[in-house]
């Protein structure tokens, strides 16, 4: 909620007086200060901008942050060194056990452009610990090829980028580790949405089942398989058809009780939606859909109610989805 962000804004602010004094945190009420909200394109709320060298042009935006110590780690690394310089193998493990999670880039040398994408995403990924090496001894404690970016998940490697020489796709990069802040597979409720929705990943995949199913557990494997494969690309969530506070998110994509096990892509900037073909939710069914997905194959869902029985039995014909061509055409 807003009085929570307010108030971790807050506190961010008191931490940072005594560290960075020259850091001012201000607070804008746009309900009373309409010219403001124009200037700066105001839509949602709230909103948090970072000016930086007293210009009013182009503000950086601060999106997705609503913990005080996130707050801080995100200006921090704005306005200093975005990821921490490692030099020996004791280093590294310290930052990679000081937390759940954190993310190592080993590279060649530490001027190239994988190293500048690297130093940006750390920017836009507060969350968690970076750091980065060019040491030939900490490459080689962990056995990692250089010009690689790892993500540790307690303590342990989980996963593993190859940065190619040349410009990296630095959206590409923050996505993918934003995605490990989430589990695989999340399941959708009052408290995971925000965080789904704040993860950069326009692709959502969504599977509706009872979790209390006899067939739950195996069709619960193979979604993860696939959720494994598209970590990035597409970002996997499970929505239990038990929960009765699902049911606006059920009404949405127009699902109902003789649907389920259903699975659907959704594409939050153009709201488009999407239907997997097949019935049976298995690892070939679903990475078949997601897959034809991404290579703009997949055909848009365009839900319809049933056609009523009356619909032509008055001078005013009723028209939904289903006969909608076939009336008009």
């Amino acid at each position: 909620s807003s009085q929570n962000l307010s108030e971790e804004f807050a506190e961010a602010a008191r931490q940072l007086k005594k560290e960075a004094p020259r850091i001012q945190f201000g607070k804008i009420d746009v309900t009373h200060q309409h010219d403001l909200r124009k200037e700066f394109n105001i839509q949602a709320f709230p909103t948090v901008k970072f000016f930086v060298n007293g210009s009013r042009e182009d503000p950086i935006d601060c999106k997705g942050v609503r913990k005080a110590s996130t707050f801080i780690t995100w200006v921090k690394r704005r306005t200093g060194p975005s990821t921490v310089l490692i030099n020996s193998t004791d280093q590294a493990e310290a930052i990679i056990k000081a937390d759940d999670l954190a993310v190592i880039g080993f590279f060649r040398e530490l001027h190239n452009d994988s190293v500048e994408v690297f130093c940006e995403t750390a920017r836009d990924v507060p969350e968690m610990p970076f750091g980065m090496t060019a040491s030939e001894d900490v490459c080689a404690n962990y056995g990692i090829q250089r010009n690689s970016v790892v993500v540790f998940k307690e303590g342990k490697p989980v996963h593993n980028e190859v940065l190619e020489d040349g410009r990296q796709n630095k959206l590409g990069l923050t996505r993918l580790i934003k995605t490990f802040t989430l589990d695989l597979v999340t399941e959708y409720n009052i408290e995971t949405s925000v965080k789904i929705f704040d993860v950069p990943v326009e692709n959502h995949i969504l599977l509706f089942t009872p979790t209390n199913s006899e067939t739950f557990s195996e069709i619960y494997e193979n979604y993860q398989s696939a959720a494994a494969e598209f970590r990035g690309k597409i970002l996997f969530v499970l929505v239990n058809t038990n929960e009765v506070r699902n049911g606006r998110i059920f009404e949405y994509f127009r699902i109902r009780d003789i649907d389920v096990p259903a699975v659907r892509i959704l594409n939050l900037t153009s709201d488009a939606k999407y239907k997997m073909p097949a019935d049976e939710v298995t690892v070939e069914n679903l990475k078949e859909f997601c897959q034809s997905y991404l290579n703009g194959k997949a055909k848009q869902h365009l839900s319809s109610e049933e056609i009523p029985q009356d619909w032509d039995k008055m001078p005013v014909k009723v028209l939904v989805g289903k006969n909608f061509n076939s009336v008009i055409f």
